[in-house]
């Protein structure tokens, strides 16, 4: 592989396609900007506000705290 001569990261405008004259790009050369496809993904038909339920979470700090009790009590024994 030959070293470039130009060392210029830049492409050449007068090879690149889809340049106009300047440097400009003509239009329909580009992908549509992200707020233009705002319909392109599924309907959201459920989306909680809030955050994790009462339930749930209660029901894991409730294992959470017998899990903690269980080894606290396994360890007093094993220094007992």
């Amino acid at each position: 592989m030959t070293p470039s001569k130009d060392p210029s990261p830049e492409p050449d405008p007068d090879t690149s396609t889809g340049l106009e004259p300047g440097g400009g790009v003509p239009p329909g050369e580009t992908p549509p900007a992200e707020s233009s496809m705002s319909g392109a993904g599924p309907d959201e038909t459920h989306n909680p506000a809030r955050g994790w339920a009462k339930g749930p979470v209660t029901l894991i700090s409730v294992l959470v705290v017998l899990i903690a009790a269980f080894f606290l009590v396994y360890a007093l024994v094993l220094l007992l």
